[in-house]
């Protein structure tokens, strides 16, 4: 594969030197941007425009073409993995991902096997060879997956969830075995990002979006546990150099401390913690990702400038930022304020580097 151009982001997740600091966008290819709404249509439904290698190769590109990004993250979705693990997922208009067969019943649970991610997922990772060949090494391509809680929940609630009324009651009630579906859940996706890394994703990001709604007591065993086992397994070189992981809980807060001991390269931190107060949690151990929030995107070109400026002196100096935002882009944002922030993070970051 072509020699990588840009390495600002890789460099910034190990918190290594860098001339500026680098930016990507969760969620930076959606539903905001035309082109991708005419890629869709063309596919006819979400899931069929995952399973599209090619299609899912121009929706991951699309906003390079319009952005001076430093990252392409691959088209896909967190319930991929469950999806393989045959619950049966399926979209309906207007109220998110649902299953057909969630796992309400500790017997469902322990019928559960772990898929060959070769045979259900190839599709995924033959995404990532068209990425990384249609990238031809101008930026570094990002693979993920869900954390095991945050898939968890939708694969026993059997879709999008407020309460986690019966994930929590499992986590009271059976424990043991709520843990045997987050431990198969995690050799699961574990396979998985590996087979990313092998197909050529060079970093990698964990998302956990539902850690937070646990106690932190329950966020350590259920949620933290997890991650920890898949940080583990993980193949952490490739092409040659150390591949960044990444992981992300939702409203973290002071848990990032507990986050840092995972052996992860980088936090993600949403827009509820100032990075600042996040930097002496983790104390400069690992880099930090974020974290304007995503409605500043609504705003003038103005008060989204004042927004990047805010974020980064609230970093400060030195290594170990990636600009992002404190969660995905929603979709009903301008397109044209990305460029503002993008433009603004290119211009405002270099003298936090010494430039």
């Amino acid at each position: 594969m072509a020699a990588l151009r840009n390495d600002l982001l890789l460099r910034a997740l190990l918190c290594e030197p860098v001339e500026r600091t680098p930016i990507w966008i969760m969620r930076q290819a959606g539903r905001y941007l035309p082109e991708y709404r005419e890629v869709r249509a063309q596919a006819g439904d979400f899931m069929s425009l995952c399973r599209n290698p090619e299609l899912a190769c121009e929706v991951t590109m699309q906003p390079l073409r319009r952005y001076r990004l430093d990252a392409a993250i691959l088209f896909s979705d967190i319930l991929t993995v469950p999806d393989a693990m045959g619950l049966g997922l399926y979209f309906e208009t207007g109220e998110g991902p649902k299953f057909e067969r969630p796992l309400g019943r500790a017997g469902d649970i322990r019928k559960l096997r772990r898929p060959d991610v070769e045979t259900e997922l190839g599709y995924v990772f033959e995404a990532v060879r068209t990425i990384r060949r249609e990238l031809d090494g101008a930026v570094p391509l990002i693979g993920f997956a869900g954390s095991p809680w945050t898939v968890a929940t939708y694969m026993v609630e059997g879709g999008s969830s407020r309460e986690f009324k019966t994930i929590k009651g499992m986590a009271a009630a059976d424990p043991d075995v709520l843990s045997l579906l987050l431990d198969t859940v995690a050799a699961t996706t574990l396979d998985y990002l590996n087979a990313q890394v092998a197909a050529g994703a060079q970093a990698l990001m964990i998302f956990d979006t539902w850690g937070a709604a646990l106690e932190p007591k329950d966020y350590r065993r259920f949620s933290l546990a997890s991650m920890q086992k898949i940080v583990d397994g993980l193949v952490r070189e490739a092409d040659g150099r150390r591949v960044p992981v990444i992981l992300f809980t939702k409203g973290a807060g002071p848990l990032l401390a507990d986050m840092v001991s995972t052996g992860c390269d980088a936090l993600g931190v949403d827009w509820t913690t100032d990075l600042e107060v996040a930097r002496r949690y983790v104390n400069d151990r690992v880099a930090l990702q974020g974290n304007l929030d995503p409605a500043t995107l609504r705003e003038s070109p103005e008060v989204i400038r004042q927004g990047v400026a805010d974020v980064l002196k609230s970093y400060g100096t030195g290594p170990g930022h990636v600009f992002n935002l404190g969660h995905g882009i929603t979709p009903d944002i301008d397109p044209d304020r990305v460029s503002v922030l993008v433009e603004a993070v290119h211009e405002l970051s270099p003298k936090y580097h010494g430039s």
